[in-house]
C-alpha cells in the first residue's frame, strides 16, 4: 500500500522588490556600465543583463506553474529583445516590439470578453481576490445579475485600455530613447536606459490605473450588495487580516 502523494505546489508570494531588482535594476546597470570594449563589451553585456530577467521569468514559471498567457509573452519580449540586439536589427524593430506585447495583451483582453472567462474576472475578479461565491449569491437575490456583468464589461474595456495606453507609451520610448544601432555599446546603454525610465513612466501609471479598475470594480460590488470590501474579502486573506489585528 503506498502513501498517498502529499507534495505540493509551493504558494506564489509577490516579491515586488526582488521584480524590481532582477527585471530593472540590474539588467539596466549591466547595459550602462559594463558594454563596454574595457568592460563586458556590447554582446556579452546584452546576453547577461538580458539573462536576470530571462532566467527569473523561467524560475517563476517552472517553480510555481505560472503558465499564463501573460508570463509567457513576457519571456518572449526578453527573448526578442536579445535576438534584436544580437542580430543587429534594425532599432526600429525595437520599438514596433515593445509596442507588440502589450498590444496583444489587450486584444486578449478585449477577445476575452466574448468568452465565458474574461480575462477581468480571471485577474481582478477571481476566488483569490474576493469571495465570489458570497457576491454571486447576493446578486442573484437581488436580481441584479445582468447589472454587474454589465460593469464587469466595462472594466474588461479599462483593463484593455492600460495595455494600449502602455503599448503606446512603449513605441514613443523605445523611438525616442534607442537610436543607435543595434549590436553597438552605445544601442546597450540605451536600452538600459529605456528599461529604467520605462519603470516611473510606464509600469507606475499602469498600476494606478490597475488600482483604478479594481476601484470600479469594487464600487459596483458594493452599490449592487450592500457588502463592505471586509465582507467580501477572499476567506484567507480575511484570516490574515485578522490576525494583524
Amino acid at each position: 500500500m503506498t502513501a498517498p502523494n502529499t507534495t505540493s505546489m509551493p504558494d506564489h508570494k509577490p516579491r515586488p522588490w526582488v521584480d524590481l531588482l532582477v527585471s530593472i535594476i540590474i539588467p539596466s546597470v549591466i547595459l550602462m556600465k559594463f558594454s563596454g570594449d574595457e568592460h563586458l563589451g556590447s554582446v556579452n553585456a546584452l546576453i547577461l543583463g538580458l539573462a536576470f530577467p530571462l532566467g527569473w521569468g523561467l524560475f517563476e514559471l517552472i517553480r510555481y506553474r505560472k503558465k499564463n498567457f501573460i508570463a509567457l509573452l513576457g519571456l518572449i519580449s526578453v527573448g526578442l529583445t536579445g535576438g534584436i540586439g544580437l542580430l543587429e536589427l534594425d532599432a526600429g524593430w525595437l520599438a514596433i516590439k515593445e509596442a507588440a506585447i502589450p498590444a496583444i495583451i489587450g486584444l486578449a483582453v478585449l477577445a476575452s470578453t466574448r468568452t465565458k472567462y474574461p480575462l477581468v474576472r480571471t485577474l481582478l475578479y477571481n476566488p483569490n481576490v474576493l469571495d465570489v461565491e458570497k457576491i454571486q449569491e447576493s446578486l442573484e437575490e437581488n436580481n441584479r445579475v445582468a447589472e454587474f456583468e454589465g460593469r464587469l464589461l466595462n472594466a474588461s474595456y479599462f483593463f484593455a485600455g492600460t495595455f494600449l495606453f502602455s503599448s503606446i507609451m512603449n513605441y514613443v520610448l523605445a523611438r525616442w530613447i534607442v537610436v543607435s544601432p543595434s549590436g553597438t555599446q552605445a544601442f546597450n546603454e540605451e536600452l538600459g536606459r529605456m528599461t529604467l525610465v520605462s519603470y516611473p513612466m510606464i509600469a507606475i501609471p499602469s498600476m494606478v490605473m490597475m488600482m483604478l479598475i479594481f476601484y470600479y470594480l469594487w464600487r459596483t460590488i458594493r452599490r449592487l450588495t450592500g457588502y463592505t470590501l471586509e465582507d467580501v474579502m477572499a476567506p484567507h486573506l480575511a484570516e490574515k487580516e485578522k490576525s494583524r489585528q
